[in-house]
């Protein structure tokens, strides 16, 4: 199997097929380190829209929210009220709300650094599931298509500090986002990237060719 990926990544140049996605070589060429001291968490606070929701996250959201609606802030809790858990963005995604047009509306302040109640709910056992997957992903976005599901890198000037930490510390994308990726596609997909990353690098990375 690690052999097919390699000689399918050789002849696509810049992408991996594993099982049902086609991943960016991006996601195992990148450094990356999140650097909150820097970003202030801007990824929950800039953009045009909400985190992207799955189905089953609309239904929790909805099954537990007397239990996050404590961690939420004022402005949070009245978005929420006023516009739900979760809307239809322009492009026809289920979203989370914005508060005003700005941030997230589970976004709470530490300081001047912004965090995901939904996270913070989860790790203090209020609710049994953590923040969406495309937050617990980012900066890898998914883009279901009909036969396959693309598995991109997304840049965004805002994560700079994050690709200048990787360096300094060599930590991979895919290595940073290890438990996020297992969340999503499960172990054995994990390990396939991982091999390919190993093993495609000493070919390909190595070379300059990032």
């Amino acid at each position: 199997m690690g052999q097919d990926l390699l000689l399918l990544a050789n002849r696509l140049l810049n992408m991996l097929e594993i099982e049902k996605t086609l991943v960016s070589l991006e996601v195992i060429s990148k450094k990356f380190c999140c650097d909150l001291a820097a970003c202030k968490g801007g990824c929950c606070v800039y953009g045009d829209s909400g985190a992207p929701l799955t189905v089953d996250e609309t239904g929790l959201l909805d099954d537990h929210r007397d239990d996050l609606l404590p961690f939420l802030r004022p402005e949070g809790l009245s978005t929420i009220r006023e516009s739900g858990m979760y809307v239809t963005d322009d492009d026809g995604e289920i979203v989370t709300p914005l508060i005003k047009g700005g941030e997230c509306a589970y976004v709470v302040f530490e300081g001047d650094i912004a965090f995901c109640a939904i996270e913070r709910a989860f790790r203090q056992g209020a609710i049994p599931f953590n923040k969406p997957v495309s937050c617990h992903l980012y900066p890898v976005r998914i883009k279901q298509y009909r036969h396959y599901e693309a598995v991109n890198y997304d840049q965004w000037d805002i994560c700079r500090p994050a690709l200048a930490e990787g360096d300094l510390r060599g930590i991979p994308l895919h290595v940073f986002l290890k438990d996020a990726l297992i969340r999503k596609y499960g172990r054995e997909w994990f390990d396939q990237l991982d091999f390919a990353a190993c093993n495609l690098g000493k070919r390909y990375f190595d070379k300059g060719q990032d």
